[in-house]
């Protein structure tokens, strides 16, 4: 198709963003020039829509019936499934919100993305469903995935099932509710600053994080390259272990992805012999800002009990792991007013996957809902443009820069140690708060569940949050963080704990409503 030319006026404003002074002549020569290039873009329009282009699938589902969803989890119902036969057969997958699923209305939690249709599946989805799964629906996930908690959505609050008065944590909200709830076994999150992990602490259940690019994360919304992460959300580690075997690899459209990103057989990991690891308790991930002295002590007292299993366990100081937090929330907050906002999800720059349809519909979208996106997306974007404007990108680069300083403190420690432990989130769920989503006063308890968990997407690190027990009648999360691409030890010591205590804990809800 022809692209819309540029009026005078869209040409006026453009040099006035970048500060070219054209007199009348001037923006006449160059708004024929302008208008030349467009030809290219015309041309490339039509070889796209020819070549590349295809229709979404005639997909069937269905949005919750009022009074039927009453975590607020579910953003649509289906049954999708493709006949194959697998180690998935059988088995209900339920997909966080923000992962594409061709033919399938996606949301992203946000106003300015509701309304958009995919037209190809993530790779994820190609692989469960190639491994047999059948995708029983999309779960609610917060505002463009910008929560650590779980009252930002714009379809409304996630509740725990735990207790329903409390948040879920996020993003990945309604993954952890399905789950803990006992409506799903097995369910995909995403994680750029503890996504996964927090949901699966304040639920109860299991979330892991894997090695940065070791889990191709084409098809999904992106926040920011260099922190996006997608990963399982189970009952078990088992069930981790195997969705993560079926998940990982390159997929050859995925610059987050390097030769390192191979994957295997995670379920292997799961029986070996423990015995003579080191877990290393993590001084600095104690005793944080917000931190309850119960969980602290719950978490400690868990890491100990590996000693019954002939692992040794000490403590180890990573002084970095405080001030990785301040690194990370400039990566998180001028990264995604960069890529997200103003690149429209993709930006430019990079080789790999684009979504040319969901960039040109969240441009529009975004622009026409703008007023509507959460508080926590509004502070970041006011922030980062600040930021970028005012000094160009060097606080990110600071940032960037500062990162293989953070990396290697990790790595020394876990030179020493076989895997780190510390709380997930140094607390339980908090009470959902009324009108959350437009509080700005509430920002930093929704950012600030992510104190433990964000400084190992900036890092890479695999993690992974298990149940620790409960306080208080909630549960809390214990973290094991490991070396780079070893996710399977990390596993193996996450499978022994499990075992060691005899199983996790369910949501008493969903055993009284099983």
């Amino acid at each position: 198709m022809t692209i819309v030319r540029p009026s005078a006026e869209d040409l006026a404003n453009a040099a006035e963003h970048f500060g070219f002074h054209l007199d009348a002549d001037a923006q006449r020569q160059y708004l024929a020039a302008v208008g030349h290039t467009l030809k290219s873009y015309d041309v490339v329009d039509e070889l796209y829509d020819k070549n590349v282009r295809t229709a979404p699938p005639e997909r069937r589902y269905r949005f919750p019936e009022p009074g039927t969803n009453p975590l607020g989890a579910w953003y649509l119902h289906a049954d999708i499934s493709s006949g194959a036969e697998g180690p998935l057969s059988g088995r209900r997958v339920v997909i966080k919100d923000n992962i594409a699923v061709a033919g399938i209305p996606m949301m992203n939690g946000s106003r300015s993305v509701e309304g958009f249709v995919p037209d190809r599946d993530a790779t994820v989805v190609e692989r469960l469903m190639a491994a047999g799964a059948t995708i029983a629906g999309k779960s609610v996930c917060e505002d463009l995935c910008c929560s650590g908690s779980s009252f930002t959505s714009a379809s409304g609050p996630v509740r725990n099932p735990w207790d329903i008065t409390r948040e879920t944590g996020g993003s990945s909200s309604g993954s952890g509710a399905l789950v803990a709830a006992g409506e799903v076994e097995l369910a995909l999150g995403g994680d750029q600053g503890g996504s996964i992990r927090v949901p699966a602490s304040l639920c109860g259940i299991v979330g892991h994080k894997p090695t940065h690019g070791l889990v191709p994360y084409t098809g999904a919304f992106p926040i920011d390259r260099t922190i996006d992460h997608l990963g399982p959300m189970t009952r078990t580690v088992a069930d981790a272990a195997l969705l993560l075997t079926i998940l990982a690899g390159s997929d050859g459209r995925d610059p987050r992805q390097s030769s390192e990103s191979i994957g295997g057989d995670y379920r292997t990991a799961l029986t070996a012999d423990v015995s003579g690891l080191r877990v290393g308790i993590l001084s600095e991930g104690f005793a944080q800002p917000g931190s309850m002295p119960e969980v602290d002590e719950l978490v400690r007292s868990a890491v100990h009990r590996f000693t019954e299993l002939g692992c040794a366990v000490e403590e180890i100081s990573v002084p970095w792991h405080r001030d990785a937090w301040h690194v990370f929330t400039v990566i998180f907050t001028d990264g995604p007013t960069h890529q997200m906002l103003d690149g429209n999800g993709y930006g430019v720059g990079v080789e790999g996957f684009y979504d040319p349809e969901l960039m040109a519909h969240f441009a529009k979208q975004r622009a026409r809902t703008a007023d509507q996106l959460a508080s926590t997306v509004k502070a970041m974007a006011l922030c980062g443009h600040y930021d970028l404007k005012t000094r160009g990108g060097a606080s990110y680069a600071k940032a960037r820069e500062l990162l293989p300083e953070v990396r290697a403190a990790y790595d020394a420690a876990l030179g020493r140690y076989d895997v780190l432990a510390l709380p997930t989130v140094p607390r339980t769920a908090e009470k959902l708060p009324d009108g959350g989503r437009d509080n700005v006063e509430l920002i930093q308890r929704a950012l600030g569940t992510l104190v433990n968990t964000g400084p190992f997407d900036i890092t890479g690190h695999p993690a992974i949050s298990v149940p620790a027990g409960v306080v208080d009648g909630l549960p809390a999360g214990i973290m094991f963080v490991g070396k780079r691409f070893d996710d399977a030890t990390v596993l193996r010591v996450a499978h022994s704990f499990e075992s060691l205590r005899g199983g996790f804990p369910v949501a008493p809800r969903a055993t009284a409503a099983s």
